[in-house]
């Protein structure tokens, strides 16, 4: 039976790890959104909240059938189509990364030069949504991805990551934030 000190847990440990990401330039105040999937619930930050207050009493219930309470994230039908495709995955991250999604603009996929990065993830795939179709787009787009994929990038948007646990979710993020970081950098001393 699932214990309300575990779901409890959770809450607190998404929303220091959404907290981190803002910290270290992931995302800026009000940027990003992340959830858990805990049984047949999802639980996603709110629309438009801020990293640097959210609470874990903030976060909102949706279901994996698709209904959600009133003010979750924008990406709360990506969230929830993420763990449909991936029944694995228990936690998903959307963030910003400044050098990942620079080094993607051109929408061609990432390959990142450092070891790390090709240790963890080789390639990287780049979905291109034009900005419009977004919202309607993107949960299927992105799902069918993560699927296959740890992280996706959505051009000219951001960063997705998906894993088991919330804390390898964030390390898949940075991970590849850090990856796009060190090519860039590359590129500087070859010009």
């Amino acid at each position: 039976m699932p214990r309300q000190a575990d779901l409890n847990q959770l809450k607190q440990d998404l929303v220091q790890h959404y907290r981190w990401l803002r910290h270290y330039g992931c995302n800026d105040s009000h940027s990003g959104n992340a959830s858990f999937r805990w049984h047949d619930e999802v639980w996603v930050t709110p629309t438009g909240c801020c990293a640097d207050t959210l609470a874990p009493e903030d976060l909102v219930r949706c279901h994996i059938d698709g209904s959600c309470e009133q003010g979750a994230s924008l990406d709360a039908p990506l969230h929830i189509e993420v763990y449909r495709k991936n029944p694995s995955a228990r936690a998903l991250f959307h963030s910003h990364g400044p050098h990942t999604v620079a080094l993607t603009l051109s929408g061609e996929d990432f390959v990142p030069v450092d070891f790390e990065g090709q240790y963890y993830f080789p390639l990287v795939p780049v979905v291109r949504i034009p900005y419009q179709d977004y919202v309607a787009e993107s949960p299927a787009m992105v799902a069918n991805k993560l699927s296959n994929h740890k992280i996706t990038v959505v051009r000219g948007h951001g960063v997705y990551a998906c894993a088991e646990t919330i804390n390898l979710a964030y390390k898949w993020t940075c991970s590849l934030e850090l990856s796009a970081k060190t090519a860039w950098l590359a590129k500087q001393i070859d010009h």
